[in-house]
C-alpha cells in the first residue's frame, strides 16, 4: 500500500482516488473538476507508522502485512513496545525479542510519554523477568495473554510509577486500540476499493 490516497468533493459525493493519477476525473459525471484553494483535494493520513522511529509506543502489527490489521481480519496480530533506540520488544515463543527491523508498517499508540527518561531502563529490566520466559509462553497463550499481556503489563508497571491506576485489557483495548483499528479498517477498505475500481465514493453530508 504505497500509493497516497486523496479525497475531494464533487457531484454531492466525497470521492477518493490515488494521487498518482495524472487527472482527477469525477467518476460520477466523468468531468475533470476544477478546484479553488479552499476545496482542493487533500491527502489522507496513512494510519501506518515506522515503529522503529517512534519512542515509548505500543505497536500493533501483523506478520502478513499492514492490510491484515483491520477489524474484519481473523489473522492473529502481534504487539510490541518500542524504546528510544528503535528496538521493538515483543514476547514470542522464543521469549522476549528485541527487533531492530520488521515493524516499519504498524499501528502506533503512544503511551506514558512523561516517563520517557526511564522507559528504556525499565523496559529492559521488565523484559528479563521470569514471567516472560519462552517456557511460559504457551501458558500465557492459554489465558489469551502472550504478547498483549507482556505489553500491557509493562504499561501498567509504568503507570504505577506515576501513581495511576492500572488498565484492564478491556479498558486499554476500548480506549487506545479499537479507535486505531477502526480507522485502519476504513483506510484499508477505501484503498482496496480504489485499487479495484480506480475510485471510491460516498455521499457527502448535507450540512457540509
Amino acid at each position: 500500500m504505497e500509493e497516497t490516497v486523496i479525497k475531494y468533493r464533487h457531484c454531492g459525493s466525497d470521492v477518493y482516488s490515488f494521487s498518482s493519477y495524472s487527472q482527477c476525473q469525477c467518476p460520477i459525471c466523468h468531468q475533470t473538476p476544477t478546484f479553488g484553494l479552499l476545496n482542493a483535494p487533500v491527502a489522507l493520513s496513512c494510519p501506518f507508522t515506522n515503529g522503529h522511529k517512534i519512542s515509548c509506543a505500543f505497536l500493533i502489527g501483523s506478520i502478513h502485512g499492514p492490510s491484515y490489521i483491520g477489524e474484519w481480519s481473523d489473522t492473529e496480530i502481534h504487539v510490541g513496545l518500542s524504546n528510544s533506540e528503535g528496538l521493538v520488544y515483543n514476547y514470542t515463543l522464543s521469549g522476549v525479542r528485541r527487533d531492530a527491523g520488521g515493524w516499519e508498517r504498524c499501528v502506533c499508540v503512544c503511551v506514558c510519554a512523561q516517563l520517557a527518561r526511564s522507559w528504556d531502563a525499565e523496559l529492559e529490566k521488565f523484559s528479563v523477568l521470569p514471567d516472560w520466559t519462552s517456557e511460559r509462553f504457551e501458558e500465557e497463550r492459554v489465558f489469551g495473554s502472550c504478547c498483549y499481556g507482556f505489553a500491557l503489563s509493562f504499561i501498567n508497571h509504568m503507570l504505577s510509577r506515576i501513581g495511576q491506576q492500572p488498565l484492564s485489557r478491556d479498558q486499554f483495548t476500548q480506549r487506545h486500540v479499537l479507535p486505531r483499528i477502526k480507522a485502519v479498517s476504513q483506510y484499508i477498505s477505501i484503498y482496496h476499493a480504489i485499487s479495484q475500481h480506480g475510485f471510491y465514493t460516498v455521499n457527502a453530508p448535507d450540512d457540509v
